[in-house]
Protein backbone atom coordinates (compact mmCIF):
# COMPACT_ATOMS: atom_id res chain seq x y z
CA UNK A 1 0.00 0.00 0.00
CA UNK A 2 0.95 3.47 -0.84
CA UNK A 3 2.16 5.93 2.15
CA UNK A 4 0.31 8.35 2.18
CA UNK A 5 3.23 11.26 2.77
CA UNK A 6 4.35 9.91 -0.44
CA UNK A 7 1.48 9.46 -2.44
CA UNK A 8 1.05 12.03 -5.88
CA UNK A 9 -2.42 12.95 -5.64
CA UNK A 10 -3.98 13.93 -8.69
CA UNK A 11 -4.13 17.51 -9.27
CA UNK A 12 -7.02 19.33 -9.92
CA UNK A 13 -6.73 19.21 -14.05
CA UNK A 14 -6.18 15.36 -13.87
CA UNK A 15 -8.76 14.66 -11.17
CA UNK A 16 -11.29 16.37 -14.30
CA UNK A 17 -9.64 14.43 -17.17
CA UNK A 18 -9.81 10.97 -14.79
CA UNK A 19 -13.11 11.51 -13.70
CA UNK A 20 -14.05 12.71 -17.33
CA UNK A 21 -12.68 9.48 -18.70
CA UNK A 22 -14.82 7.40 -15.74
CA UNK A 23 -18.26 9.48 -16.47
CA UNK A 24 -17.49 9.28 -20.54
CA UNK A 25 -16.65 5.34 -20.85
CA UNK A 26 -19.99 4.52 -18.70
CA UNK A 27 -22.13 6.58 -20.40
CA UNK A 28 -21.31 6.17 -23.71
CA UNK A 29 -20.92 2.51 -23.42
CA UNK A 30 -24.19 2.06 -21.81
CA UNK A 31 -26.02 3.89 -24.14
CA UNK A 32 -24.60 1.82 -26.85
CA UNK A 33 -25.04 -1.30 -25.18
CA UNK A 34 -29.09 -0.09 -24.65
CA UNK A 35 -29.38 1.01 -28.07
CA UNK A 36 -28.03 -2.53 -29.20
CA UNK A 37 -30.43 -4.28 -27.10
CA UNK A 38 -33.44 -2.15 -28.10
CA UNK A 39 -32.60 -2.18 -31.63
CA UNK A 40 -31.31 -6.18 -31.83
CA UNK A 41 -32.11 -7.87 -28.91
CA UNK A 42 -28.31 -9.22 -28.26
CA UNK A 43 -26.70 -7.83 -25.31
CA UNK A 44 -23.14 -6.02 -25.58
CA UNK A 45 -21.18 -9.43 -24.61
CA UNK A 46 -23.00 -11.23 -27.50
CA UNK A 47 -22.50 -8.62 -29.83
CA UNK A 48 -18.57 -8.92 -28.44
CA UNK A 49 -18.82 -12.24 -29.54
CA UNK A 50 -20.18 -12.14 -32.44
CA UNK A 51 -17.86 -9.66 -34.02
CA UNK A 52 -14.83 -11.56 -32.99
CA UNK A 53 -16.36 -14.53 -34.30
CA UNK A 54 -17.23 -12.99 -37.74
CA UNK A 55 -14.09 -11.28 -38.04
CA UNK A 56 -11.62 -14.61 -37.81
CA UNK A 57 -10.45 -16.64 -40.26
CA UNK A 58 -13.16 -19.38 -41.02
CA UNK A 59 -15.15 -17.96 -38.49
CA UNK A 60 -14.08 -19.65 -36.14
CA UNK A 61 -11.43 -19.08 -32.69
CA UNK A 62 -10.33 -21.44 -30.52
CA UNK A 63 -11.63 -20.80 -26.89
CA UNK A 64 -8.55 -19.70 -25.30
CA UNK A 65 -7.55 -16.99 -28.15
CA UNK A 66 -11.31 -15.81 -27.81
CA UNK A 67 -11.16 -15.34 -23.85
CA UNK A 68 -7.84 -13.78 -24.07
CA UNK A 69 -9.28 -11.50 -26.97
CA UNK A 70 -12.21 -10.14 -24.48
CA UNK A 71 -10.63 -10.10 -21.59
CA UNK A 72 -12.65 -12.87 -19.98
CA UNK A 73 -12.23 -15.76 -17.73
CA UNK A 74 -12.57 -19.20 -19.47
CA UNK A 75 -15.58 -19.51 -17.47
CA UNK A 76 -17.54 -16.22 -18.18
CA UNK A 77 -16.54 -17.40 -21.70
CA UNK A 78 -17.79 -20.61 -21.48
CA UNK A 79 -20.92 -18.93 -19.84
CA UNK A 80 -21.62 -16.76 -22.58
CA UNK A 81 -21.63 -19.04 -24.95
CA UNK A 82 -23.73 -21.68 -23.72
CA UNK A 83 -26.23 -19.25 -23.94
CA UNK A 84 -25.62 -18.22 -27.18
CA UNK A 85 -25.42 -21.62 -27.93
CA UNK A 86 -29.10 -22.36 -26.76
CA UNK A 87 -29.87 -19.96 -29.07
CA UNK A 88 -28.21 -20.71 -32.86
CA UNK A 89 -25.32 -18.09 -32.43
CA UNK A 90 -22.65 -20.22 -32.17
CA UNK A 91 -21.86 -23.64 -31.60
CA UNK A 92 -18.30 -25.07 -30.68
CA UNK A 93 -16.35 -27.35 -32.25
CA UNK A 94 -13.28 -29.82 -30.71
CA UNK A 95 -9.67 -29.01 -32.46
CA UNK A 96 -8.36 -31.88 -34.68
CA UNK A 97 -4.83 -31.57 -33.77
CA UNK A 98 -5.69 -30.90 -29.75
CA UNK A 99 -7.71 -33.09 -27.87
CA UNK A 100 -8.20 -30.50 -25.37
CA UNK A 101 -8.94 -27.50 -27.54
CA UNK A 102 -12.16 -26.22 -28.55
CA UNK A 103 -13.34 -24.04 -31.30
CA UNK A 104 -16.03 -21.55 -30.93
CA UNK A 105 -17.87 -20.95 -34.60
CA UNK A 106 -19.85 -18.77 -35.69
CA UNK A 107 -23.38 -20.76 -36.64
CA UNK A 108 -25.68 -19.41 -39.57
CA UNK A 109 -28.10 -17.65 -37.09
CA UNK A 110 -25.19 -15.90 -35.16
CA UNK A 111 -24.35 -14.56 -38.68
CA UNK A 112 -27.55 -13.46 -39.75
CA UNK A 113 -27.98 -11.53 -36.32
CA UNK A 114 -24.76 -9.45 -36.56
CA UNK A 115 -25.70 -8.55 -40.31
CA UNK A 116 -29.02 -7.42 -38.99
CA UNK A 117 -27.48 -5.91 -35.67
CA UNK A 118 -24.52 -4.16 -37.07
CA UNK A 119 -26.03 -1.29 -39.17
CA UNK A 120 -27.49 0.30 -36.52
CA UNK A 121 -24.99 -0.77 -33.45
CA UNK A 122 -22.58 1.71 -35.74
CA UNK A 123 -25.49 4.17 -36.18
CA UNK A 124 -25.21 4.46 -32.62
CA UNK A 125 -21.24 4.01 -32.02
CA UNK A 126 -21.64 7.47 -33.71
CA UNK A 127 -24.46 9.08 -32.89
CA UNK A 128 -23.12 8.85 -29.31
CA UNK A 129 -19.32 9.21 -29.88
CA UNK A 130 -17.89 9.22 -33.31
CA UNK A 131 -19.87 12.19 -35.25
CA UNK A 132 -19.80 14.24 -31.59
CA UNK A 133 -16.49 14.53 -32.12
CA UNK A 134 -14.38 16.66 -34.86
CA UNK A 135 -11.42 15.13 -37.27
CA UNK A 136 -8.72 16.30 -34.68
CA UNK A 137 -10.42 15.23 -31.48
CA UNK A 138 -11.11 11.71 -32.81
CA UNK A 139 -7.26 11.42 -34.14
CA UNK A 140 -6.12 12.64 -30.30
CA UNK A 141 -9.18 10.03 -28.82
CA UNK A 142 -6.71 7.15 -31.10
CA UNK A 143 -3.66 8.22 -30.12
CA UNK A 144 -4.59 8.51 -26.55
CA UNK A 145 -6.32 4.85 -26.79
CA UNK A 146 -3.46 2.78 -28.58
CA UNK A 147 -0.48 4.91 -25.99
CA UNK A 148 -2.82 3.81 -23.22
CA UNK A 149 -3.64 0.42 -24.02
CA UNK A 150 0.05 -0.05 -25.15
CA UNK A 151 1.46 1.03 -22.15
CA UNK A 152 -1.07 -1.75 -20.37
CA UNK A 153 0.64 -4.35 -23.38
CA UNK A 154 -3.06 -5.57 -23.61
CA UNK A 155 -4.19 -6.55 -26.97
CA UNK A 156 -7.01 -3.90 -28.06
CA UNK A 157 -10.21 -5.60 -29.42
CA UNK A 158 -10.13 -2.63 -32.30
CA UNK A 159 -6.31 -2.22 -33.06
CA UNK A 160 -6.97 -4.08 -36.52
CA UNK A 161 -9.46 -1.88 -37.47
CA UNK A 162 -7.86 1.18 -36.08
CA UNK A 163 -4.97 0.36 -38.37
CA UNK A 164 -7.41 -0.33 -41.79
CA UNK A 165 -9.24 2.69 -42.87
CA UNK A 166 -12.50 2.53 -43.47
CA UNK A 167 -12.88 -0.38 -41.14
CA UNK A 168 -15.41 -0.40 -38.46
CA UNK A 169 -13.98 -3.33 -36.26
CA UNK A 170 -16.62 -3.76 -33.16
CA UNK A 171 -18.98 -2.13 -35.22
CA UNK A 172 -19.65 -4.14 -38.48
CA UNK A 173 -19.17 -7.99 -39.18
CA UNK A 174 -17.19 -8.97 -42.09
Amino acid sequence: MADVDTTRWLDPAEDRAWRGWLAMNELVRSQIARDLLADSGLSDPDYMVLVHLSEADGRRIRLTDLAARLNWSKSRLSHQLDRMQARGLVRREECPSDARGTFAVLAAGGLAEIERAAPKHVASVRRHLIDVLDTDQLGQLTAIAERVVGHLDAPSPCSDSLAAPGKAGMATPR
